[in-house]
């Protein structure tokens, strides 16, 4: 029952985040176009004259009609998720191959007219083979120049450019810790914040992974990043974009986020230590979230109650650690004994470390002692047995 719950989470968190296209719509699209394109295909048919040849006046249109919608139908399924930049710049470079088929075409004509081959049927024939075969190819060319050279080329209408150029305010990408942090979610509703934000699709695949994780705080880490990615998407006043990027199967999310904020010019929102460290040799500035919260947060003033879940043990013996909302680890004197159980702890004292805060808190005097704690801190029994010979 309860895998069954934590499944329909997890998904509707996922349907929440992604964005599918509409399939009622485009399956009504496509009969419209299946309809349209057979409705042409019978042109021919009721122009044909009587006593014809069945085979070329009926089956002939009707099969090279639906061997076209057939091919387009499966490359518009085979790709759901189509890049805008992709569409424009096919269309351009067709465009441009059109263009050049047709110089190259006028250049033919007048090469043939020059030497009189026009009036040969059979040279005229191959004539328009070549200016058939020379338009096509130029066309191929043209596209499969733009679509492996798209991430450099720049035009210069502002509209249609293939790579976005950074104005004014630079964006800042977010990793998966600083979604899994929450702490940025609180800021952004301040309205201090005006920069946009860029969450890269590989980043929410690595929040899928982690909610859908066997490893509990792993799953509950992934669940809590998905649910404020879903409130920065629903906060009013920042603009976030989910970002379709491709990038290498095998290479690792960090290195992919490194390498998009160098290219497109961004600054990596993160509260891995790590991650800094490897981008500020790469030359790429980052936002840490602990430096930000340092600032903003006053410091913890010991003596504070707080009821934390101990999670594991700690690296010293007596020692358990527990883990604040933002992630904050607490290492709690006394505590190896109450892994699994949620206490009442009090603050003593707090250290800021390069890897983030660092809070250490007792046990509460006033709490109650565990189960386990209670079965093995009974007193043993001293005397005889019950069934012990009396001695004299």
């Amino acid at each position: 029952m309860q895998d069954s719950q934590s499944n329909a989470a997890r998904t509707s968190t996922k349907d929440e985040v992604s964005h599918s296209d509409p399939p009622f719509l485009l399956t009504a699209v496509r009969i419209l176009y299946l309809g349209l394109m057979i409705a042409a295909a019978s042109v021919p048919i009721t122009n044909s004259k009587p006593g014809g040849n069945p085979l070329i006046d009926f089956v002939m249109p009707i099969a090279a009609t639906l061997a076209v919608v057939a091919i387009v139908v499966l490359l518009d399924i085979r790709t759901p998720h189509k890049r805008i930049s992709n569409v424009v710049g096919i269309y351009l470079a067709v465009v441009a191959g059109l263009f050049a088929s047709l110089a190259v075409g006028v250049l033919i004509d007048l090469i043939a007219g020059a030497w009189e081959l026009t009036e040969d049927e059979a040279a005229l024939k191959y004539l328009t083979l070549l200016k058939l075969a020379v338009g096509l190819t130029l066309c191929y060319v043209a596209v499969s120049v733009v679509l492996s050279t798209r991430d450099s080329i720049r035009l210069v209408i502002p509209y249609v450019e293939f790579s976005r150029q950074v104005r004014g305010v630079r964006p800042m990408l977010l990793d998966t810790s600083s979604l899994i942090d929450g702490r940025l979610n609180t800021f952004t509703k301040t309205g201090f914040l005006d920069a946009p934000l860029i969450v890269p699709q590989f980043v929410v695949a690595e929040l899928h992974t982690l909610a859908d994780s066997n490893d509990r705080l792993k799953r509950d880490r992934g669940r809590r990043g998905m649910a404020n990615l879903r409130g920065l998407q629903n906060t009013s006043g920042i603009t976030l974009d989910i970002e379709h990027i491709e990038t290498p199967p095998a290479m690792e999310v960090d290195s992919m986020l490194i390498d998009l904020a160098a290219e497109k010019n961004l600054r990596i929102v993160t509260t891995d230590a790590n991650l800094a460290r490897v981008a500020e040799i790469r030359d790429v500035a980052t936002l840490n979230l602990h430096d930000l919260g340092d600032v903003l947060r006053d410091p913890a003033v010991p003596g504070e109650r707080l009821h934390l879940l101990i999670t594991r043990a700690g690296e010293a013996a007596g020692q358990g650690v527990g883990y604040l909302p933002d992630g904050t680890m607490v290492v709690v004197e006394n505590a190896d004994q109450r892994i699994g159980d949620e206490i009442e702890v009090v603050i003593t004292n707090a250290v800021q470390t390069s890897a983030g805060r660092l809070v250490f808190a007792n046990v509460s005097p006033d709490q109650p002692e565990g189960l386990a704690r209670a079965a093995t801190a009974q007193p043993g029994h001293r005397g005889r047995g019950p069934n012990a010979p009396e001695q004299d």
